[in-house]
């Protein structure tokens, strides 16, 4: 599959997925959505990828929806965003279900959807001068690409109605506080940092990192006991894998795991 608005390529374990419009800030259009879920694809369906890590070209992450592809589309415009959030939610779906930890890279600013596929990583690690802001209601729109869904669970309600209502733009180290950014690295070292964070996911226990990914997403809508249930049964279904066999041993032999991503 060929794409025309993104990088893609897998090295060392890592898919390495590069936003790239960096001419219209990597905002979304139908062709970066559609490109993103078939990315996603083809994340979640090669075994060889243990690792996902989604960057922009040039100076910003994403700045959010291509509002000019859409002003285009005059009254054909609600049939469009049907099908852009179509393969928008598909990405973001697969990104959050595949046992691959994602990794996101953020410069600039990350603005409505870029900041959405922020909250749907599973970690980002953000450059000192970055900025993060939903951006939605600031044109008279409403959040999209999972905001709604990982954004309360992340910074709270309260916090999460506070970015949406009135648009206020959080520094790398106020997301970082709030809990949206796992890290935060001068500008200069943004691109090494977070690709070393990504392989040294990508040589550990992929499936287990994919158990856990799983068990806490449902975390969100179950009763305590339900939990409980799930997490007996992932664990006990991690036991009996090679990656599992090798974590104990290893530890109790005191020596590195060398894991194989089953």
């Amino acid at each position: 599959m060929d794409f025309t608005t993104l990088l893609f390529d897998v090295r060392d374990g890592v898919a390495n997925i590069t936003l790239n419009r960096p001419d219209a800030l990597n905002t979304v259009n139908m062709e970066l959505a559609r490109d993103l879920a078939g990315a996603a694809l083809r994340c979640q369906e090669d075994p060889a990828v243990r690792a996902v890590l989604l960057a922009g070209a040039g100076k910003v992450f994403c700045a959010g929806g291509d509002l000019r592809t859409f002003q285009a589309q005059q009254e054909r415009l609600p049939s469009h965003v049907h099908e852009v959030t179509a393969y928008l939610h598909t990405a973001v779906s697969r990104f959050a279900r595949m046992s691959a930890p994602v990794v996101a890279a953020v410069q600039g600013s990350a603005a409505g959807a870029g900041m959405s596929l922020a909250c749907a990583c599973d970690l980002v690690v953000a450059a000192e001068s970055a900025r993060f802001t939903m951006a939605y209601t600031r044109v008279g729109l409403t959040p999209d690409g999972s905001a709604t869904y990982f954004l309360p669970r992340i910074v709270g309600l309260r916090r999460a109605l506070d970015l949406t209502l009135t648009n206020r733009s959080l520094s790398a180290n106020e997301a970082m506080e709030w809990g949206i950014v796992a890290r935060v690295v001068p500008d200069a070292e943004l691109a090494a940092r977070a690709e070393a964070l990504a392989r040294q996911l990508a040589a550990g226990p992929t499936g287990a990192f994919g158990a856990a990914k799983r068990l806490l997403l449902a975390g969100c809508d179950q009763t305590l006991e339900t939990q409980m249930a799930h997490e007996t049964r992932a664990i006990a279904a991690r036991t009996q894998t090679a990656d599992g066999r090798e974590g104990i041993g290893a530890f109790l032999e005191k020596r590195p795991p060398d894991f194989s991503g089953d």
